[in-house]
């Protein structure tokens, strides 16, 4: 059996986790444990589900009109093997990785950790730093507070570091057939307290 993955939702399409549209990988498990975190339930290491890394890269390389993919959690880098495989498979077809950690780049890489330093290795994009609620930040796209940080570890997105402040952000809401309905993105304070949520959260 192949490498595998503990997922909590798989994607495949959105425009509000990143440039361009993409698929989104959410992990299973987090020790992190951001107060005011919006996804606690990602955080259990037993939850979700065990999916084959092949099997999910194939699902994500059948979507047409991707630019890339991101990984979220949860937290990526307590199963970074597995999603380094996922993105230098990727990568490989040409699609992009942007990776969100709750941890700092600089604590990642004194882990001197041979996944972590894969998953970094695959990934063009980083945005790290934890969930600090006292620091909301609605100027910049895809954070949620201002001690977050972008690190362009690839020329990808290096043209994204001037224009940062006037990305928008995205909020989406998708119903599935039997009437669940899953949100995701960031959104402004006026607009999560229309809907009765936090002042400003990435949801699943």
């Amino acid at each position: 059996m192949g490498a595998q993955l503990r997922l909590h939702r798989f994607l495949p399409r959105t425009a509000a986790e990143g440039p361009g549209v993409r698929a989104c990988i959410w992990v299973q498990g987090c020790s992190i444990g951001c107060p005011g975190c919006a996804v606690p339930h990602t955080w259990p290491r037993n939850g979700g589900e065990l999916v084959d890394v092949d099997e999910l890269v194939t699902r994500i390389c059948s979507v047409e009109g991707l630019e890339g993919v991101t990984f979220v959690g949860g937290e990526p880098f307590e199963q970074p093997q597995a999603l380094a495989e996922v993105g230098r498979k990727v990568r490989e077809q040409g699609l992009s990785v942007v990776t969100f950690s709750g941890m700092y780049l600089q604590d990642i890489q004194e882990k001197q950790d041979p996944g972590c330093d894969a998953l970094l290795s695959t990934t063009d994009l980083l945005i790290d730093g934890p969930y600090i609620r006292e620091l909301p930040d609605e100027t910049r796209p895809w954070v949620g507070s201002a001690n977050q940080r972008f690190h362009f570890l690839t020329d990808r997105y290096a043209h994204l570091a001037e224009q940062l402040g006037a990305i928008p952000n995205r909020l989406e809401i998708h119903v599935s057939v039997n009437g669940v309905v899953r949100v995701n993105g960031m959104a402004p304070a006026v607009i999560l307290e229309a809907f009765g949520g936090p002042r400003r959260t990435r949801t699943s």
